[in-house]
Order: structure tokens, then C-alpha cells, then sequence
């Protein structure tokens, strides 16, 4: 069982940064694929970032690529989403996911524990 809760989200001006924090509970934290999703008003949930639990490996849409970063630290069961060169399109809810499985880490169905999101929202 996995428990997760994010923060760090806020109101920052296109062009700005925010680091997103998800706080997990639960010895197994570092056998997990974390992931990060979003969803805007009216949108399905969207695939963010995505990390082995080694941090080895990552995964990005292109629509963050080389703007967001992803990274885990398992001594402080933490995730972060680092996210620079803020858009207005990045306004959303931000939720941090937890998965066993390193296929399809893009699918939000994949994934069996949750946080409860933290809100973003970028002005022009």
C-alpha cells in the first residue's frame, strides 16, 4: 500500500517555474514506477513524466520535453517534477501516481495508487 500526497503547486506567470513535490508513504516507495498526470477542466488525464525506481529511467511527452524534469529521492520518499518555461497550457491539476509494472507507464490505467492533486495554473 501506497499512500501519496503532492504539493507545491500555485499560480506562477508563463515563463516561470514550479517545483512539484509528491510525499509517499509506505516501505515499498523505491519498488515503484512513479509517474506525474495532469488534467485540465473538460480534458481527459495526461500523461507528464514518468521514472523507474532506480531513477534511471525516464519518460516525457513531447509536449514537456526539455521543460519538465522528473526525479525521485527513495531515502525521502519524495518525487519531484521540476517545471520550467511555464505555458498557459500547463495549467491543470497535477497528480503523482504509483505503479509495479514498467510497461505502459504512459497509460494512466496502469497505475494503482494516487494522490489527490495539487493545482497549477499559469497566466499570460
Amino acid at each position: 500500500q501506497v499512500q501519496l500526497v503532492e504539493s507545491g503547486g500555485g499560480l506562477v506567470q508563463a515563463g516561470g517555474s514550479l517545483r512539484l513535490s509528491c510525499a509517499a508513504s509506505g516501505r515499498t516507495f523505491s519498488s515503484y514506477t512513479m509517474g506525474w498526470f495532469r488534467q485540465a477542466p473538460g480534458k481527459g488525464r495526461e500523461f507528464v513524466a514518468a521514472i523507474t525506481w532506480s531513477g534511471g529511467t525516464t519518460w516525457y511527452p513531447n509536449s514537456v520535453k526539455g521543460r519538465f524534469t522528473i526525479s525521485r529521492d527513495n531515502a525521502k520518499n519524495t518525487v519531484y517534477l521540476q517545471m520550467n518555461s511555464l505555458k498557459s497550457e500547463d495549467t491543470a491539476a497535477y497528480y503523482c501516481a504509483a505503479t509495479a509494472t514498467l510497461v505502459d507507464v504512459t497509460n494512466f490505467l496502469k497505475y494503482n495508487y494516487w494522490g489527490q492533486g495539487t493545482q497549477v495554473t499559469v497566466s499570460s
